[in-house]
């Protein structure tokens, strides 16, 4: 081979080199130390806030839970909202928690355009239309509420505290699994989950302004709509939505808590 064809053939080589070098070297995607076994993050749900004084139904709310949860009796918000009995709502309605007017933008009037000239036509004979249905009206609690009764046996863990702002109720200690009892007459208005922090809930309306509720169960034994008698099991006692085993008992009149020590007999 000549020199000239070694130089040659040397160039060739280096510029082979070059190229190779010059290559990407792609590593597998993944995580330093994981192994590519690391779990994605759990999603947190939120609980439902209100926008601008207004919430957004979920599925298993009531007329009455969503009011227990703004604070609200539920005339209230039934007047608020324009909601007859027997108290209807949807999931995705928007209800007003706040008093105030609702702002409704401006619509503008609509031209008329011109078109062609209408002819008489003869009178139309009137269709006789169906008489609307009786309004259906709700069937009546006493006014005055006298039986109340323990909803369970135990100690209070913690008294009323009309300051606290948190829940206002009173904690009353027991074993998983105790019986809990309806403290008056009345009908279950709420029995499920869906309230943040009081667990698996039962509401109760006792007359136009009194209701109670009987939190952090572990059982439900009544739903909404049944009529209870003082003394009557609705659920078990539990803990959720909180820490230790207890029962979270509150009365509201008028949708503002009170002191239930006041209805309760002593001892």
């Amino acid at each position: 081979m000549s020199v000239v064809q070694r130089l040659f053939s040397f160039g060739l080589l280096c510029l082979s080199i070059a190229a190779c070098s010059s290559q990407p070297i792609n590593a597998p995607v993944g995580t330093r130390g994981t192994q590519g076994t690391e779990k994605p993050a759990p999603v947190t749900r939120q609980p439902a806030r209100s926008a601008r004084g207004h919430y957004t139904v979920r599925r298993g709310d009531t007329l009455y839970s969503i009011a227990w949860q703004h604070g609200l009796s539920y005339r209230e918000l039934a007047s608020l909202n324009g909601i007859a009995y027997p108290y209807t709502i949807f999931a995705g309605q928007q209800l007003r928690v706040r008093p105030g007017p609702l702002v409704v933008p401006p619509s503008k009037p609509a031209v008329a355009k011109p078109g062609p000239v209408a002819r008489p036509s003869p009178t139309p004979v009137p269709t006789p239309q169906p008489a609307p249905p009786a309004q259906a009206t709700e069937q009546p609690l006493p006014a005055v509420v006298s039986n109340w009764i323990w909803p369970a046996q135990g100690k209070v863990l913690r008294g009323f505290q009309p300051d606290s702002p948190g829940k206002k109720g009173v904690d009353i200690g027991g074993r998983h699994g105790q019986s809990v009892m309806a403290a008056a007459d009345g009908k279950v208005v709420y029995s499920g989950s869906g309230l943040v922090g009081y667990g698996r809930l039962i509401i109760i309306k006792h007359s136009d302004s009194l209701l109670s509720a009987y939190g952090h169960n572990s059982k439900l034994l009544v739903k909404e709509g049944e009529r209870v008698k003082a003394g009557q099991l609705i659920a078990r006692m539990g803990s959720s939505g909180t820490v230790g085993t207890r029962l979270y008992f509150e009365i509201r009149k008028d949708g503002k808590p009170v002191n239930p020590l006041r209805f309760l007999p002593k001892g």
